[in-house]
């Protein structure tokens, strides 16, 4: 009896363990087929930082889910990927990054993935990129001065490379993105065409930032900026580069130094204090600010630099 026992109580089990492994392999296989069925309703496109990240949904708007891999705050010249990045990017459909040296890591993280289908965008292909001029920024970082993105027209250039690559995955949908560049391209121009010509107005074409961001909206405009900091925002000016930004803000009639988020508010406070000048926010869009999408922080971005001109 107490064999028989054994043997139904084994049997007994074994068909209630056999019977939950059914169950649970029926309920994984569900929620697998849904979590793919709407990851799969919408292109995963993987941003490098937040300005890729404004232009792809400008264009993709719902079409498109966005994972951003260098998070708000951080500055994406020294950002250092991680596992997270990586796992993202092996099942994402489309890579953007700004390139001309802005992420370093790009070439290391992409050797380090295993997705063939992955549709990478070197947003600022095709641009007129400018060259920096300092040895060791050259040496360091690369032969050109990334920050095309904070320029309308290279906002323009970037924004239709992202667009041609949605195209390119989902073009089924070529309409949608077309239309969508159409109408973020004419805000772009309208814009551009707008505070052209405002600064046409101003004789004085000269400012004064935290960093070195900003040559590409200058080229557009005619303009002139001086720095408290380089081109990549590294280390705090000598005392003489301190009495040469003071000498030249007196010379020039600066009125504004302008400061960005990620930069250290400590000289510029100083230098606005040593000539009389209010010191300024602007943005750089490297991180989301004051909830303001791409047109309105580039618009802020001209209204005061021309109010301090004017």
């Amino acid at each position: 009896m107490c064999k028989k026992y054994k043997l139904c109580k084994i049997v007994l089990c074994s068909f209630l363990i056999t019977s939950f492994m059914f169950i649970f392999a029926g309920c994984s296989s569900k929620t697998a087929e849904t979590t793919n069925t709407n990851s799969q309703s919408k292109i995963k496109v993987v941003v490098s930082f937040n300005a890729m990240k404004e232009f792809a949904s400008a264009i993709g708007k719902d079409k498109i889910a966005i994972t951003t891999i260098v998070p708000n705050g951080t500055e994406p010249h020294d950002f250092e990927p991680t596992t997270e990045s990586l796992k993202n990017l092996s099942s994402a459909n489309v890579f953007i990054y700004n390139g001309l040296g802005m992420e370093s890591w790009t070439d290391k993280v992409l050797k380090s993935i295993d997705n063939k289908n992955l549709v990478v965008v070197n947003a600022s292909k095709d641009s007129n990129p400018i060259k920096n001029t300092d040895a060791e920024e050259i040496e360091e970082h690369g032969e050109y001065d990334p920050h095309i993105w904070i320029s309308l027209k290279g906002a323009e250039v970037e924004s239709k490379n992202i667009k041609d690559a949605l195209v390119k995955v989902d073009p089924s949908n070529k309409e949608f993105y077309e239309k969508n560049y159409d109408e973020f391209s004419k805000q772009l121009k309208d814009l551009h065409n707008e505070y052209t010509k405002k600064f046409e107005t101003v004789k004085n074409k000269n400012f004064v930032t935290g960093h070195a961001a900003f040559a590409y909206l200058c080229r557009d405009y005619g303009l002139t900026q001086n720095s408290v900091e380089n081109v990549f925002a590294e280390g705090e000016p000598s005392t003489k580069k301190l009495k040469e930004l003071v000498d030249y803000c007196r010379q020039n009639k600066i009125t504004t130094i302008f400061m960005e988020d990620m930069v250290s508010p400590k000289v510029s406070t100083t230098l606005a204090n040593e000539i009389g000048a209010k010191v300024e926010k602007i943005y750089t869009l490297e991180s989301k600010e004051d909830n303001k999408n791409y047109i309105e922080s580039m618009k802020n971005n001209l209204e005061i630099i021309y109010n301090s001109l004017k």
